[in-house]
């Protein structure tokens, strides 16, 4: 059963009718384009078909009433709370992301309460943005509740990131908002951080024989326990001693210079963001002339510069990495901001079955958690489903 119709299904179990509507949003993966976000920097996503469904309905009082229904049927609820009343630390656990939309569009106007119910099957904890997914569901559905137009993405996608910044406490980008909004079927997304130009880049991958092998390792990470912020920190002060808005600003020709200008523990933040940059756009030139097999020296690229330059891998991504390479994988890298989560392959058709079976050897061999695979297809954004 779909997300929308398990959401479906329990909001009326649970408030005996039918929603006023469902939206749903998709978790991502990112192709390549990893901590550049914040450094106003180039990245190229595509939306999984993996959604968090949210159904929905206005209450009279004020109260947003949240709940969440587990693939069990389960249905797990939060303890209601005022719109009016809502700040930052005042709703903890999982009801924080859908609480902290909440908060941001009630300065938009949008205080009337909801029952929201959510259901979803994008992996937690997999560094697939089951949270974004999470919140930019939510965000239409408050947004189609009150009957306020949900067009200007890139506004709302600033909105989901103050109530992951502010309310969550997670110092993230715009990547997952953004790729979650606004990604396109059978495209990856090349956006332009600081301007917020976007491109659907057509990907096909097999229709040149390969796919995009998804390797969730069971390897649980977290953007609130300060890995994250740190580097994004350093990127920050690095941008201010060398006179630049941000490391996006620092063109790869003039990086030597950059990095002898830099205390030496900001030397590989900068290096990996500059030269991460410049993947991107190697990368959509190799996708605009149909050169697909040609993006794994890529992919191998960013993961080095990920493991040693930003040291925001972790040993099961690495395993994950080298193996499928081993079997045959033309690339690999670790995707998402790191600390565990979910490694991607850019694999031929034909060797799926052993780069699968030799990463699920290399885990067991070390008593490791067995990882998830799937292929990952791009599919559509974030919209409305009935």
């Amino acid at each position: 059963m779909s997300p929308a119709r398990r959401a479906i299904a329990a909001f009326t179990r649970l408030h005996g009718d039918a929603p006023s509507g469902v939206w749903s949003a998709p978790g991502r993966v990112n192709l390549i384009g990893e901590h550049t976000d914040y450094n106003d920097g180039f990245v190229l996503p595509f939306a999984l078909p993996h959604r968090t469904a949210v159904a929905a309905s206005t209450r009279d009082d004020g109260q947003l009433h949240v709940a969440t229904v587990g693939d069990d049927g389960v249905v797990q609820q939060a303890a209601p709370v005022r719109v009016a009343d809502l700040e930052p630390g005042a709703v903890g656990g999982w009801a924080a992301y859908p609480a902290g939309v909440a908060w941001v569009l009630r300065e938009q106007g949008l205080t009337g309460g909801a029952n929201l119910v959510i259901a979803g099957d994008v992996p937690a904890g997999a560094g697939l943005s089951s949270s974004h997914a999470l919140e930019c569901a939510v965000a239409l559905a408050l947004l189609g509740l009150a009957e306020r137009p949900a067009d200007d993405l890139p506004r709302i996608a600033r909105w989901v990131q103050r109530a992951e910044n502010d309310f969550v406490g997670a110092p993230t980008g715009l990547l997952d908002q953004t790729a979650s909004l606004c990604c396109a079927e059978a495209h990856v997304l090349f956006l332009d951080v600081r301007s917020f130009k976007a491109e659907q880049v057509p990907f096909d991958a097999a229709e040149h024989g390969l796919e995009v092998l998804v390797i969730d390792t069971r390897a649980s990470h977290s953007h609130t326990d300060g890995g994250y912020g740190a580097r994004r920190a350093g990127c920050e002060k690095a941008a201010s001693i060398l006179g630049v808005p941000a490391l996006r600003d620092v063109d790869v020709s003039e990086l030597d210079d950059a990095l002898a200008r830099l205390p030496e523990e900001l030397r590989p933040l900068a290096r990996h963001v500059v030269t991460e940059n410049e993947r991107v756009l190697a990368a959509v030139e190799l996708l605009r002339a149909g050169r697909l097999a040609e993006l794994g020296p890529l992919l191998d690229g960013s993961h080095a510069s990920l493991r040693d330059d930003y040291k925001v891998s972790a040993p099961e991504l690495d395993v994950a990495v080298d193996a499928a390479k081993a079997a045959g994988a033309l690339g690999a890298r670790m995707t998402g901001g790191g600390f565990g989560g979910s490694a991607i392959a850019l694999v031929p058709v034909e060797r799926h079955d052993e780069v699968v079976r030799r990463v699920l050897a290399a885990f067991a061999g070390r008593g490791w958690t067995t990882p998830r695979t799937f292929t990952a297809v791009p599919s559509a954004g974030a919209g409305r489903d009935h």
